[in-house]
This record gives C-alpha cells, sequence and structure tokens, in this order.
C-alpha cells in the first residue's frame, strides 16, 4: 500500500513537493486555503484586466539552465510555452532621455558608454563584474545517500565558474550603495542604480540579476503567474494526487515524537508523512507546542521581510509606446506608512492580452518597502480602506504626471497591501521573500527538525532570499529527505 502524504501548503512549494513525491509513488493530498492553488504565483481580474502579483521574470526559464530541468519535471514549463525576453531589460526616464540596463551586457556596456564617456572606467567594471557572474548558474544537486534514477551532478563549467563568482562577490560585499552610485558622473545612471537596488541589500542583487539575464535566463512564460502555477496543479493532478482548496490545516497531529497527520477544517486526516510547505515564519499554530530547532530560533531571529503594496491600474489608453518594465523619478515622491518613494517601477502589460484588454494597459507597481504595521494599524482603526484610498490617488496623480496618454484614463485602480498577500496567501506579514543584506551569508536551512519523525519543510524561507527557485528545490529536497528516510527510489528530472 502507498504511504500516505498530507502536503499543507499549495503554493510553488507545496504544488512541487506534491508532484516530486507522487512521481516517487506516494499517495499524495495538498491542502490549500485559498479558493485557487500558486500562492504568491497569483494574479487577479479587476474590470476586465488582469493584474499581476508574483511572477516578473523567472530564474531557470533558459533550456540552458540545470534549473529548467526541474521546472520540467514538474510541469511548470514544455516546448509549447513562449518565453519572452524583452530588450531592455529596463529603461529609466532620465529627463526625457531613455537610460536603459539590456539583457545582453555588451549592449549595456555599449549603450551606456555612449551616453557617458565620462563614466568608461565605472561601467566597464560593473559589466565585467556582470560578466564573471553570467557564468554562474544554479545546480541541482542530490541530498547525500538518497538513491535516484539519475543522478544530479553539477558541470565542469558550473565548478570553474565558482571562483571568478566568489571573487566578484566579496568585491561587491566592501561596497556601499551609495559609494557605488557616486561614484558615477551621470545622474541619469545615478537614479537608475538608486531606483532599482535598495540601501541594504547594496549592489549584489543587481548585478546577479544581470548576470543571470546575461547568460539567457531570466525570460517570462506568456501568461505569467496563473497558467503557470496551473500546469503545475495539473501534473499534480493527473499522476493521482489530491488538491484540496479551501481546506485550512489547523494542527498537525503528533504521537510519540511522529506526526500521524492533520486538522483540517474541523476533521482529522491521517497520514504516514506531513510535509509543511506554507511559510516557515507562520505555523506556530501547526502545533500544541511551539516547535524548537537551532535552525528554525535562527530563521526566526534573522529574517527579515521583503514586502511591496501593490498599485495596479487598468488605463483606456494603449502604452505599447513606454517599455515593458519602466521606471522614473517622481516629481513628487509618494508618502505613507512612515516611508517615501522617490521612483516607480512599472511593469507595463500594453498589447499584452492576457492582461490588457485590446487598445488598453494593464500596470502593475511595485511599492518595496515594510509597510505592514501601518496597514495593520490602519485596518484595526478602521482606516484601512480610507488609507488604499489615499495612496490610490497619489498613484493616480505620479503616473498622470508623466504619462500625458493616461491622464483621465485611469478606469481601474486596484491596491494590494502586505495584508492582502497575508489573508490569501498565509505568509508572514504578508512578505513574499527575505530581506537579503550585503553581508548575509548564502545558507540552506535542512528540511527536517532532529526528534520529530514524519515532518519535512519545504518554502521560499529555506535558503534566503527566497523566490520561486528556492521554493522548488526545497520541495525537491523534502522529497528526497522523505524517500532517503523510506527507502524509496527518487524519480530525477530526466
Amino acid at each position: 500500500m502507498k504511504k500516505k502524504i498530507i502536503v499543507i501548503g499549495g503554493g510553488i512549494a507545496g504544488l512541487s513537493a506534491g508532484v516530486y513525491a507522487q512521481k516517487c509513488g506516494f499517495a499524495t493530498t495538498i491542502l490549500e486555503s485559498h479558493s485557487i492553488a500558486g500562492g504568491n504565483c497569483t494574479a487577479w481580474k479587476r474590470g476586465g484586466y488582469l493584474f499581476e502579483g508574483g511572477m516578473h521574470w523567472l530564474a531557470g526559464s533558459s533550456k540552458k539552465e540545470a534549473l529548467n530541468k526541474a521546472w520540467r519535471h514538474i510541469g511548470a514549463l514544455n516546448d509549447s510555452v513562449v518565453i519572452n525576453y524583452k530588450e531592455p531589460f529596463i529603461e529609466f526616464d532620465y529627463k526625457g532621455v531613455p537610460v536603459r540596463f539590456y539583457r545582453d551586457v555588451n549592449l549595456t556596456e555599449k549603450y551606456l558608454i555612449e551616453l557617458s564617456p565620462a563614466d568608461e572606467k565605472q561601467i566597464r567594471k560593473l559589466c565585467a563584474w556582470i560578466r564573471k557572474l553570467q557564468k554562474l548558474s544554479m545546480p541541482i544537486t542530490d541530498l547525500r545517500g538518497v538513491k535516484t534514477t539519475k543522478k544530479a551532478r553539477a558541470s565542469l563549467s558550473q565548478l570553474f565558474s565558482i571562483l571568478p563568482a566568489i571573487s566578484v562577490i566579496m568585491k561587491l560585499s566592501r561596497f556601499s550603495r551609495e559609494e557605488f552610485i557616486n561614484s558615477f558622473s551621470h545622474e541619469g545612471i545615478r537614479e537608475l542604480i538608486r531606483g532599482f537596488t535598495f540601501e541594504k541589500s547594496g549592489i549584489m542583487p543587481l548585478v546577479f540579476t544581470m548576470g543571470a539575464l546575461a547568460r539567457g535566463d531570466g525570460g517570462f512564460p506568456e501568461g505569467g503567474s496563473l497558467p503557470f502555477a496551473q500546469r503545475i496543479v495539473e501534473t499534480f493532478t493527473n499522476s493521482g494526487g489530491k488538491l484540496l482548496l479551501k481546506t485550512r490545516a489547523e494542527r498537525v497531529i503528533v504521537e510519540n515524537g511522529k506526526a500521524t497527520g492533520v486538522i483540517a477544517n474541523g476533521e482529522k486526516l491521517l497520514a504516514d508523512t506531513v510535509i509543511i510547505a506554507a511559510d516557515t515564519m507562520a505555523i506556530d499554530h501547526l502545533f500544541d507546542t511551539p516547535l524548537k530547532s537551532k535552525w528554525l530560533d535562527e530563521m526566526k531571529a534573522t529574517t527579515k521581510p521583503t514586502m511591496a503594496t501593490f498599485a495596479s491600474l487598468g488605463i483606456n489608453a494603449d502604452l505599447g509606446k513606454y517599455h515593458y518594465y519602466y521606471a522614473f523619478k517622481l516629481k513628487t515622491p509618494i508618502c505613507f506608512g512612515g516611508k517615501t518613494f522617490e521612483f516607480i517601477n512599472a511593469s507595463n502589460y500594453a498589447g499584452d492580452t492576457v492582461y490588457s484588454p485590446l487598445g488598453k494597459t494593464a500596470m502593475t507597481i511595485q511599492l518595496p518597502e515594510d509597510t505592514y504595521d501601518f496597514w495593520k494599524k490602519a485596518k484595526d482603526e478602521n482606516r484601512y480602506e480610507e488609507e488604499k484610498k489615499k495612496l490610490a490617488a497619489a498613484v493616480v496623480e505620479a503616473i498622470s504626471a508623466q504619462i500625458p496618454e493616461a491622464a483621465g484614463k485611469i478606469e481601474v485602480i486596484d491596491i494590494a497591501t502586505p495584508l492582502t498577500y497575508e489573508r490569501y496567501c498565509g505568509n508572514w506579514k504578508g512578505s513574499w521573500m527575505t530581506e537579503m543584506t550585503k553581508d548575509m551569508k548564502m545558507k540552506t536551512y535542512p528540511p527536517f527538525i532532529n526528534g520529530l519523525s514524519g515532518v519535512y519543510f519545504a518554502g521560499h524561507r529555506m535558503s534566503p532570499p527566497g523566490g520561486f527557485p528556492v521554493a522548488l528545490m526545497s520541495a525537491r529536497a523534502a522529497v528526497q529527505c522523505l524517500c532517503k528516510d523510506t527507502k524509496t527510489l527518487f524519480v530525477s528530472e530526466e
């Protein structure tokens, strides 16, 4: 008889764990509290527009990446899925002059030097760093001791890319963000970098991102989040897995140090193993006694949330003349929650009929700061809707001032706060990643707790800063750990 597995959480980690477990011969049920699966890989419809709430570019979209095999293994990608690689990657409007970062590092270098010859030395230095990280791709590896249908090994090129990458990382860790920004004389280049980075994380995420794009990765799967998640759901259910929506896990049943099932919606569901793919920062309610382990204590002590308030607009105008990832400095900063926003980074879906009705434009704007306490207090004091209206008015004013074609044409505006993500996705403080500071060490937490049998962990918290690839790889590690403990053959990616 097949061993029964219950997965708590139907986001990318939970769905991935479900597919891997089914392929390895387990009978798997996923519990998801929302009415749709996908977790942070989500989008929503308002007034005929579709607003993207999760995916903006995907690591592992390129067939050259090892991670691509894993996405295909779980059904998220296949040969029929179109991957878009738009150039330039980002365009910043500096007083009417475009400042651009291209996916092609050679184009970036050429364009910026022509824009600002005085900054040639710094531009070449930045592009040299990008080229070294361009060769560093994420390998897929196996847990020690697990038996697999095919061993996953890092290629020689991946191994040889590590030392140059480490050298760059060490150099980047010594730079403060402002020191690096001020090394450029061109104000437009300075403002682009300032608007695309954060003080606490420095410039390392920027260089990592540009390195991934330069090697041909980081495309956008056509249709975005919803079909991406749905393809995984179909792979899971077609293999015999059960997905229970609107089913909230209330407690993990633990008897004599071993998990034996889950209480969900007041019903006892028995299982041989429980995989917790919910946000690990928000799982204390699942246990009668709070879990204790060195790694979990470290996670709780060091994790700082990365979150954003999303302003999504439906505009009755075709804004196709503006680039997909369009950024600019605000004429009047937007202030709320004790934070000041001087820049807007907008994702422009003009011409994409999945998101925008014909001749119209869906646009999403991220305001990335920790404003959870502000929104929570507003909710408690019955000011939540009022504050959202204030923010909506400020965003409409800012967009109308920058994009004349949008003035008077904004017919839909939707504000999604960290409380929105907390409510629908179950994330701690509504955060969808972990803040990555420039001095943070790369780490991966183990998928188990010593002394607690039959429980494994997966999710975007398991390796900061998180994201969809971490959710996927942590699910893979959890199922490999399960296979190792049950002496089951792990079915690998082909």
